[in-house]
């Protein structure tokens, strides 16, 4: 029997919980002989039908929000889509990353179904920051020593993959990532340092309640594996805890945010 989700905040309108890398989320054609999802997991463990408001990548480790009618989901839907909510990733990047920057690179699609080509690019925004770095004495590639960032990232738009894609185009690709990342370093990270696993986790999230009106901050910690590795690199001061908190309507969710629409960086 699977282990039970990490539930962050449950309430009579919304749950959410902490997504394991390396789960779907719901049965897509691409899922052909998985038999575990995210979604029928959390409705087992609830004993209630809940609706998907938003995605994380199957790689992609973090806080999930689920609506719990269809009402809610709607709302909440309506929410994401507006870029009415805040959220914030943790990612381990190859190389000393920006140390505060926007992405702004036009993005095409990623489904499967059509030719690149044809699909038009569309509007895609990323604030990144960097947050630490190390340098280990170990040869991965062709330089003597090798160079590691963690970088957080808030994505102002949501195209699929924006943010892996985001941090390859500007060359610093994440550690893990199979599709735009690079396979000597992958290796490493999965058989020196036990985490073979995309360094991605969505670890909080800002939005208004869509009963309540409250304005909502869910931290959410990473798992097991991210957590041993920010020790390992003395990264430990930048790990969040699973925390929920209500903020006035003057508060910033984290330093480096304000308004959703613009997410103007500050100085740490």
């Amino acid at each position: 029997m699977a282990d039970e989700l990490r539930i962050l905040y449950r309430d009579e309108h919304l749950v959410i919980v902490h997504k394991p890398a390396g789960l779907l989320v719901h049965r897509t054609a691409l899922a052909r002989g998985e038999r575990e999802f995210l979604l029928q997991r959390l409705r087992d463990q609830l004993g209630q039908r809940v609706y998907p408001v938003h995605r994380l990548d199957r790689p992609t480790s973090g806080a999930m929000v689920f609506a719990l009618s269809s009402e809610i989901a709607t709302r909440l839907g309506d929410a994401f889509a507006e870029r009415d909510v805040v959220k914030r990733y943790l990612a381990v990047v190859r190389g000393i990353g920006p140390e505060a920057e926007h992405l702004d690179y036009a993005l095409r699609e990623e489904d499967g179904r059509r030719p690149k080509a044809e699909m038009p690019a569309q509007e895609a925004i990323t604030v990144v920051r960097r947050l630490d770095s190390v340098e280990l004495p170990i040869q991965v590639d062709r330089y003597p020593q090798s160079r590691y960032s963690l970088m957080e990232a808030y994505p102002l738009t949501g195209r699929r993959h924006q943010i892996r894609r985001h941090f390859s185009r500007r060359g610093y690709p994440i550690i893990g990532d199979a599709k735009h990342g690079k396979g000597k370093h992958n290796r490493f990270f999965a058989e020196q340092l036990d985490t073979p696993r995309l360094l991605l986790a969505a670890v909080g999230l800002a939005f208004h309640h869509p009963e309540t009106d409250q304005r909502l901050r869910i931290e959410c910690a990473p798992d097991g594996a991210m957590r041993a590795l920010f020790e390992r690199f003395g990264w430990s001061g930048h790990l969040p805890q699973d925390n929920v908190e209500t903020l006035s309507a003057t508060e910033i969710p984290w330093p480096a945010t304000a308004a959703p629409s613009t997410v103007p960086l500050t100085t740490p």
